[in-house]
Parts: structure tokens; C-alpha cells; sequence
């Protein structure tokens, strides 16, 4: 097995951002990082790209009796994705899932108005989204994101990572409008072998980096989409 490919999560970041010149300095693009590892990724994509920078908050709903099972998500932007399978499946009640719903949706504004300090969230609507992460294992949490993403409208998602097993990579495709992954590594194992620093990035990290993306792009007012 190969040593680890990245130094840390922003030289990651720039490493993808090379991939993703064709999307840069483009009034269209946005870049929505996954929070909160997702994040120093993210700056560096946003920064090279001349692209304001938000995060997209992706929380699940744990089946009732059985959390570690997925029975939907929400995310960002109040959007709600629901796994009728598992919901049938297990018998949950509707106000079951607004019971989960309701206290996910808590913590999810809660890390929200933490990570903004009260900057508007960036609108998606018609625009060219990049969704960013640290790099995906199963790509559970990206199917999530993206799915709940497009329920908001943007032109097109590109999903883009530092690294990445090739199968899921391949499985991600079937969902964005393109993806990047920057290394495939064969065999991958986890996500975190492939960088030699791989701290865990905290609350006061993500809110820091994206006032100071913030500061860099000039774009503390978000401007509306195109009609």
C-alpha cells in the first residue's frame, strides 16, 4: 500500500482545485462544503476558484428503535428525503418522523447560525454548485447531500473530492451532473490513510474559515440567482 497522498485537508483542497479550473472565476459557481471536514477543502476549492464559499448540512433521521438505520435525512434550506422503504418497512408513524425531524432540525440551525454568525446562506437556485467533501468511503453522506441538494434548484452539481474508492466514485456519477475525484487509491480502506494530518476539524475551524472566505470573495451579500 502507497503512503498517504495529501499533507492535510487544505493542501487536498488545492490539489482538487487544479481539477476544477475549468468551474473557476465564473459569476455562476458556488461551493458548498460538507461540515465539518469538508470544510478546509472547500476554502481552498472556493479560493482558487475565485467562488464565495457556504456549507451544506446534511443531518439523518434515525429510524425510531433502530437510530443507527437511516429512514431519510434533512438538510440545509429546510429540505426533507425520506426512505419509504425503511419507513414502511419499520412502521413509522408520521409524526414519528416529524418527532426526528423536528429535533435533527434543531441542531442542524443551531450548527448553522454557529458557522454563518449571521451571514445570509448563499442562494443555489439556477447556479453551478460544487459539493465538496474530505473524501468519500461508502458515499452514503454524498448520495444524501446530493439528493437533498437538488431539491433546491441549482443548475448543476458538480461533486468533487481529493479521494475516493473508483467504485464509488462511479456510483456518485449516476447522481451529480459530473464528478471529480482527484486520487482513486486501490485498496482504499479509509479516508483518513491518505493524509498525513488528519485532525479532526472542529466547530470554532469551520465558522473561522468561511468568515474569512467570506472577507476574500467580498460576498457577504449573496446576489440572487439568475431568473
Amino acid at each position: 500500500m502507497q503512503g498517504p497522498l495529501f499533507q492535510d485537508r487544505f493542501t487536498a483542497g488545492r490539489v482538487l482545485a487544479e481539477r476544477l479550473a475549468h468551474h473557476g472565476h465564473r459569476p455562476n459557481t458556488r461551493v458548498l462544503a460538507l461540515p465539518r471536514g469538508g470544510v478546509p477543502v472547500g476554502y481552498e476549492v472556493a479560493r482558487m476558484l475565485g467562488a464565495p464559499l457556504d456549507v451544506f448540512i446534511v443531518r439523518k433521521l434515525g429510524t425510531p428503535g433502530h437510530e443507527e438505520l437511516a429512514m431519510g435525512a434533512i438538510a440545509t434550506g429546510g429540505v426533507r428525503v425520506l426512505n419509504p422503504e425503511v419507513i414502511d418497512e419499520a412502521g413509522v408513524l408520521p409524526e414519528q418522523i416529524d418527532e426526528v425531524a423536528e429535533r435533527e432540525g434543531l441542531e442542524l440551525r443551531r450548527r448553522e447560525a454557529h458557522y454563518r454568525q449571521g451571514r445570509p446562506a448563499l442562494d443555489v437556485r439556477g447556479r453551478n454548485v460544487i459539493l465538496v467533501d474530505d473524501g468519500l468511503a461508502t458515499g452514503s453522506s454524498m448520495r444524501a447531500a446530493v439528493t437533498a441538494l437538488r431539491q433546491l434548484g441549482p443548475a448543476r452539481i458538480i461533486v468533487a473530492v481529493p479521494v475516493a474508492p473508483l467504485e464509488t466514485c462511479e456510483s456518485i456519477e449516476a447522481l451529480a451532473d459530473e464528478t471529480v475525484c482527484a486520487r482513486t487509491p486501490e485498496p482504499f480502506f479509509a479516508v483518513g490513510l491518505w493524509y498525513r494530518q488528519f485532525e479532526q476539524t472542529s466547530d470554532e475551524e469551520v465558522r473561522a474559515l468561511l468568515e474569512r472566505a467570506a472577507r476574500e470573495t467580498g460576498m457577504h451579500q449573496e446576489q440572487p440567482g439568475p431568473a
